[in-house]
């Protein structure tokens, strides 16, 4: 089983890294197309691009001004260098080493600039979304840009694992990049996360977001490389509602 997560907005390059061992990302030649790609973009385009305020304009274009093929320095692994509400719930510097091996061979992170990464893989400081509508030589937007290449990766990775599913932790804009259709080994499993406030059943984002975290971080501390297994999740007062759930879709809820 290979869960799937996306990435985040903010990133942490301060703190140390619970270890020294890395990786390197599988697509860096893609990487360093749209890299060319959005070097020829000023401050004001990119505000513009990924609407995004002009302060934070700026601090991407020096990032892609700056980014170079020297991953020796002003790098991170993954995992440890996103810092968002999904990675909060990660809570990766809990890790021991067989946690951070078990991740390294059954998570990986889906990413607009480097298409798919390993826990341990090396990334510099970037932003760039999923659904961010940047044109490229092979379509409109970073969909057509990665193509079922993700797809088929992750399927390749999926091999050594005791079980051909695909657990989507993913938010929709990334986990859009991966081709279900064909795939032909594995299968798809989405996860969702309800809350029941005033008797209703609702997602809530922010709490949805933290989930997938949890989710993702009760799966690697247990070892855990079946579906049938990710059901038993019961962290933060959840749990798996069969009578809500379909074949392909795994329902948790909980009361707030």
């Amino acid at each position: 089983m290979i869960t799937i997560i996306s990435p985040a907005k903010s990133l942490d390059f301060e703190r140390e890294s619970l270890t020294s061992k890395y990786t390197m990302p599988e697509f860096l030649d893609d990487t360093f197309l749209l890299i060319d790609i959005l070097k020829e973009y000023s401050p004001e385009d990119i505000s513009s691009l990924m609407k995004i305020s002009p302060k934070l304009g700026e601090l991407n274009f020096y990032r892609y001004q700056n980014f170079n093929n020297d991953f020796k320095k002003d790098t991170k692994q993954a995992l440890f260098a996103f810092n968002g509400d999904v990675y909060k719930g990660i809570d990766a510097y809990s890790y021991n080493v067989e946690d951070i091996n078990f991740a390294q061979n059954h998570l990986r992170i889906l990413s607009g600039l480097f298409g798919i990464l390993k826990p341990l893989d090396l990334i510099k400081e970037y932003r760039l979304e999923m659904g961010i509508k940047l044109k490229n030589s092979k379509g409109k937007d970073l969909y057509s840009f990665w193509g079922n290449k993700i797809t088929r990766k992750i399927e390749e990775d999926i091999m050594s694992s005791k079980e051909n599913a695909i657990l989507n932790l993913a938010s929709e804009e990334y986990s859009k990049v991966i081709n279900r259709d064909i795939l032909k080994n594995s299968k798809v499993y989405d996860v969702v996360f309800k809350e029941k406030k005033n008797g209703v059943y609702k997602i809530i984002a922010i709490y949805a977001k933290k989930a997938r975290g949890t989710m993702a971080s009760y799966i690697i501390k247990n070892k855990i490389d079946s579906i049938e297994e990710v059901k038993n999740f019961d962290e933060d007062g959840y749990e798996y509602r069969e009578d809500l759930s379909s074949e392909s879709t795994l329902v948790f809820t909980r009361e707030i």
